[in-house]
């Protein structure tokens, strides 16, 4: 099983965040964290966590670097008899928190992934979606990650933005593979409700020709796209995780777990969860219910969908689609080789 840490403290709050997070309660950072380690307890007792079972840890946010290393030390101690061996253990990241210190703190506890929300190194483009870093910052602390010891590093872009050219977002390749990483996010700017973007959805401009550009430049730096929105001369064993729906534990307030045909939702109040982390809702869910997220998370991902989870009708629908060269057929599995189709494939499907 995986497991997700949610951080929901930011030093500011980005244009287009939907996320659970927040700049104005950094007071209770300490209770928080305690918190996590009473849900904690819970949760290794309702997924039967046995010693050496949690094959990755991500820690995401939200900032995770916001929160010292030093309050990190009490749920690493906790975790450490559950952590499988040689596990991928990642922390999200902004440049102008992830100071060298937090950096060192955090490999000493055993983080040995970074991913950098970097987004843009155009200083007009981070101004618009309202980022905390600059360029020289995103670069210095990747730098950096790299002469601690980090061995996988990788960084966010966002695209589909206002303002965007071939020329900005190939600048921002140019920077970006630059740099030591094997990683790279490259995600669609989308207009979530409540959000300061919501009252402005000119703001996001996607075009498919742009997007098809991009993918095809950033495959040419040799990193292979493996979901979507992921590429990597690395793929990272936690989103692998995900998207071959294993179950997943999820650690604080706004994080989602799941365990078989059950999602849990800790509240999303910070103050809520900090006076009760074990209030956490439960979403049944069905088997055609899991089904469908199968075949949708299969088929924007490498990880395929497997001809014995479909039924009749769907088999037909899908060798069809193997016969107009639209999927891929092996070893029982049908992929999918134009991942911007996956929606309408997996609607056609189903």
């Amino acid at each position: 099983m995986l497991l997700y840490i949610h951080i929901p403290f930011c030093d500011s709050k980005c244009s287009y965040c939907a996320f659970n997070s927040y700049v104005d309660k950094f007071h209770l950072k300490e209770l928080y964290m305690e918190a996590l380690c009473t849900q904690l307890l819970f949760e290794i007792k309702r997924f039967d966590v046995t010693p050496k079972s949690i094959e990755s840890l991500f820690i995401g946010g939200g900032t995770p670097s916001t929160v010292s290393p030093k309050l990190y030390e009490k749920l690493f101690y906790m975790l450490d008899p559950y952590l499988a061996e040689n596990i991928e253990v990642t922390s999200e990241a902004n440049p102008n928190s992830a100071t060298l210190e937090w950096l060192e703190g955090m490999f000493a506890l055993g983080v040995n992934r970074i991913s950098f929300g970097v987004q843009s190194f155009n200083k007009e483009k981070l101004r618009l979606l309202n980022r905390a870093h600059n360029a020289s910052q995103a670069e210095e602390a990747i730098l950096n990650a790299q002469k601690i010891g980090y061995k996988n590093i990788s960084l966010d872009l966002i695209y589909a933005t206002l303002g965007d050219t071939k020329e900005l977002l190939e600048n921002d390749l140019l920077r970006a593979f630059s740099l030591p990483i094997n990683h790279l996010s490259a995600y669609a700017l989308t207009i979530e409700e409540g959000t300061p973007f919501e009252s402005k959805p000119y703001m996001s401009k996607e075009r498919l020709s742009l997007t098809s550009w991009l993918f095809k430049k950033i495959k040419k730096f040799g990193f292979t796209q493996y979901e979507i929105s992921n590429f990597g001369s690395y793929r990272s064993s936690h989103n692998m995780g995900y998207w071959e729906y294993k179950d997943y534990i999820g650690l604080g307030s706004g994080a989602v777990g799941k365990l078989g045909l059950e999602r849990y939702y800790p509240t999303t109040s910070v103050e809520a969860y900090i006076e009760n982390p074990l209030d956490v809702r439960v979403e049944k869910l069905t088997q055609e219910d899991k089904k469908m997220e199968q075949i949708f998370l299969g088929l924007r991902s490498c990880v395929g969908v497997s001809k014995n989870i479909l039924d009749k009708n769907e088999l037909q629908k899908a060798t069809l689609l193997v016969d107009e060269k639209k999927l891929i057929f092996q070893n029982d599995t049908f992929y999918n080789n134009d991942y911007l189709l996956a929606d309408e494939i997996a609607l056609f499907i189903s």
